[in-house]
């Protein structure tokens, strides 16, 4: 009897030595950018500030989703993408606070390209997590922001022009006359349709398979409006965890740091998420004022310091209904690995929906990422301290 407890003592050091091995051997080296698609020349800026000159999550997030913004990157994301079928741009934006699990967001913000920072004062300065339209724009406007801009560009109106001479092909109307699927609007309920119908079906319309069979030829690459972008930073003994998710002339500007001391125990010296989400979101040819996924807590994105983060694109209009990035998150606390969350979520989606277009980037408080799509070949794209450029990973649907 005197042998078993030395055993398991040993055992049990053991296994805390093969723990911290592997660890040393699996994780990502810091600091590190992750960004959807092979956003290269974002990536890059951001791992330039962060990794070489030693700068802050937040000012390398700020810097890399800036480039982008300015390259219109895929065409769509920043302004003069995504217009409306009225022709205009306007922009939806969330950041989260995943320490405090605070929340700021603006949806169908007009005239103002700094949404991300708008809904960033949303989360400061008010008590509210969500101010939409015309008067989100005055409430940015009233407190500094530059404006009021023309979203719109050249390109864009003319897209948009295309679009209408097209016969308004690919809209997201349905169940309407004239048919939505070969004449553009203004359009009606008929008495047939106003309540009178199968009422088993999705909305009383046609079926939720058929409708998104269609939907999703509106939503593809290029056709996304998204940047996603998610950086941690260490710094002495401060470990920062910056998420940011942007689009249409948006990035994030937040940060919180822990401090560890000497005497922490093993989890506490591992590289400490704070808490930063942000992202924003806009369709092509969508009805106006609508307000997509990237102002909904959960569905663009989500972040909490005790877990991780997720990030996702792609059909706003049915991703949001499963809250994919709270599922992400909570299935890496529930111990998921972060290929797992991400499969799980998009799976979920797949199963109501299997004609959706998405993906999502899982990232774990450690820095272990991965991501999962569906209908799509979706990318992402790494650099940390360890590579001398940034690597594009190419993620391919579970199910053709």
């Amino acid at each position: 009897m005197a042998v078993l407890p030395k055993l398991l003592v040993f055992v049990w050091v053991s296994t805390i030595a093969l723990s911290v091995l592997a660890f040393q051997q699996t994780q990502p080296e810091l600091p590190i950018v992750i960004s959807t698609w092979a956003f290269v020349d974002a990536v890059r800026a951001a791992a330039q500030h962060v990794i070489k000159e030693g700068g802050s999550a937040v000012n390398a997030v700020v810097r890399g989703c800036t480039v982008c913004e300015v390259l219109q990157c895929d065409g769509s994301v920043g302004y003069g993408g995504s217009p409306d079928e009225a022709g205009e741009t306007t922009l939806d934006a969330m950041v989260m606070d995943g320490t405090a699990m605070d929340v700021g967001a603006v949806g169908a913000l007009r005239s103002v390209k700094r949404a991300i920072e708008t809904a960033r004062l949303v989360m400061e300065h008010t008590e509210h997590t969500l101010l939409v339209g015309s008067q989100a724009s005055a409430f940015s406007l009233s407190l500094g922001l530059p404006g009021p801009t023309n979203l719109s560009t050249d390109d864009s109106l003319q897209a948009w022009s295309q679009w209408e001479k097209g016969g308004c092909q690919p809209n997201f109307w349905r169940d309407v006359i004239p048919d939505s699927t070969s004449a553009c609007g203004p359009y009606k309920v008929s008495a047939l349709m106003s309540g009178q119908g199968d009422r088993s079906r999705v909305g009383g319309g046609i079926s939720g398979k058929h409708r998104k069979s269609s939907f999703s030829k509106a939503t593809g690459y290029g056709n996304h409006d998204t940047i996603s972008m998610a950086v941690i930073d260490r710094v002495r003994i401060f470990f920062n965890f910056v998420f940011i998710e942007c689009s249409d002339a948006c990035c994030g500007l937040i940060l919180h740091q822990v401090s560890v001391d000497s005497d922490a125990c093993f989890d506490d010296l591992l590289p400490q998420p704070s808490k930063l989400v942000a992202y924003c979101f806009s369709r092509h040819r969508h009805l106006p004022d609508l307000v997509g996924d990237g102002a909904i807590v959960g569905a663009s994105a989500y972040a909490d310091d005790d877990v991780g983060a997720c990030g996702a694109t792609g059909d706003g209009d049915v991703m949001m209904r499963f809250l994919p990035c709270y599922q992400v998150v909570e299935s890496m606390r529930q111990g998921m690995t972060p290929e797992e969350a991400a499969k799980d979520s998009i799976a979920r989606i797949r199963r109501k929906f299997p004609a959706f277009i998405g993906a999502v980037f899982a990232m774990n408080k450690y820095g272990v990422h991965a991501g999962a799509c569906h209908g799509w070949i979706f990318q992402y794209t790494v650099q940390d301290s360890a590579m001398a450029d940034a690597v594009v990973f190419t993620v391919k649907p579970d199910v053709l």
